[in-house]
């Protein structure tokens, strides 16, 4: 199964945003890295390379591959309303984030690890595949015997905000998605009209 395995500070320290979750290099460096770091002279960036930034951002905050994130962009653009919210909905409908997104798991790199390893169950039954994409009236719920998992008991004692479009039992670690997610509940930076002019071209 594919996914990004490279450094992480890096990346977030690219686009100064914490995308793979909470990052002290971020306090300490708040400037690109390389090797001459914030002494480096950056010219002008193009318009392509504001947009393919852009697009990065999105794959490494959801954790999607190239090829997997260009066939989402075809399925939101086939779809009707707007083909940039569209993106970030399908984005944000995958099991893995869902998981995240109900404070089972403290990041999605962790919400795709449990997932992977059969401790969530969809409608009662195991799914081990991140991108499985969630439809209104989904139900998604820890394992009875994964219920126990320091990962999962600590990300829900952590818990602060509700997803509207999300219901969450946290005694039977159950939820339930009950609408699609708007534009304005989905908390992240993302600029998605960008994503959408670059794949246009």
């Amino acid at each position: 199964m594919a996914r990004y395995t490279g450094p992480t500070s890096r990346i977030a320290r690219r686009f100064g945003e914490p995308i793979f979750g909470p990052d002290k290099s971020l306090a300490k460096k708040s400037y690109p890295p390389g090797q001459h770091g914030n002494q480096r002279r950056r010219g002008k960036q193009s318009e392509y390379g504001i947009q393919l930034m852009e697009k990065q951002k999105a794959k490494f905050t959801y954790g999607i591959l190239e090829k997997q994130f260009s066939n989402l962009y075809r399925e939101a653009l086939r779809r009707k309303g707007v083909t940039g919210e569209n993106l970030l909905q399908l984005c944000e409908m995958r099991l893995d984030n869902v998981v995240y997104r109900l404070g089972i798991a403290p990041t999605r790199r962790s919400a795709r690890q449990l997932v992977t390893h059969k401790h969530i169950m969809v409608n009662g039954e195991n799914c081990n595949v991140p991108s499985y994409a969630l439809k209104v009236g989904d139900e998604v719920s820890v394992r009875e015997r994964s219920k126990s998992l320091k990962v999962i008991i600590d990300s829900l004692s952590l818990r602060d905000n509700q997803m509207e479009w999300l219901e969450f039992n946290i005694e039977n670690k159950l939820g339930k998605v009950v609408a699609k997610p708007e534009r304005i509940q989905i908390p992240e930076t993302i600029k998605e009209q960008l994503i959408v002019e670059l794949y246009s071209k």
